[in-house]
């Protein structure tokens, strides 16, 4: 049977929708029974407001390629927030990726990022290949992108088995204007 979904379209990208996105993972989470998400957070403030949110009702993975600050370590600890700092890991941006990444800017930032941190959450091993989870993104700062993703690795991401690439299943908040970077 087909279902109705309520997706989010912001006028403006930007962390001022951060909390209408927190409030969508929820509704999502609960719509869905997906219980992993994993965000975008650069400094970890974004990933502390999930976890806040998030508490006890689905494991969150937060995605930096930058190092967090140890303070903001310690309270994404006690959130129970998984980090994931990277750095100089990018796969959408290593060299022949430049098509792909590029098309998922045509949806926003934040969708490129979404697409980026399930792809390294299951390179890193902290996600299997072909989970549903549920991947938020933002454009510049904070969150405004979300999606229902089948997570795969990079190296499957455009596979010869159709059956291991990734999939977007679902867009619920993303902005209507785009921001381009270059």
């Amino acid at each position: 049977m087909d279902k109705v979904s309520k997706t989010l379209c912001f006028d403006e990208p930007g962390t001022k929708n951060t909390d209408s996105v927190v409030q969508a993972v929820l509704d999502k989470i609960d719509e869905t029974g997906i219980k992993t998400v994993i965000v975008a957070s650069t400094t970890g403030k974004t990933a502390a407001q999930f976890g806040k949110a998030l508490r006890n009702r689905a494991r969150l993975i937060a995605v930096s390629w930058k190092t967090v600050s140890p303070e903001n370590m310690k309270e994404l600890k006690n959130f129970g927030v998984t980090m994931c700092n990277f750095e100089n890991y990018l796969p959408l941006h290593e060299v022949g990726r430049d098509l792909i990444r590029n098309t998922f800017y045509t949806f926003g930032q934040g969708m490129k990022v979404c697409a980026e941190v399930a792809l390294i959450a299951v390179d890193k091993g902290l996600i299997s290949a072909g989970q549903d989870v549920i991947a938020v993104g933002g454009t510049g700062g904070g969150s405004d992108t979300a999606v229902v993703v089948k997570a795969t690795s990079t190296a499957d991401m455009l596979g010869p088995d159709t059956q291991k690439r990734l999939e977007i299943r679902e867009i619920f908040a993303m902005p209507v204007k785009k921001k381009w970077w270059r």
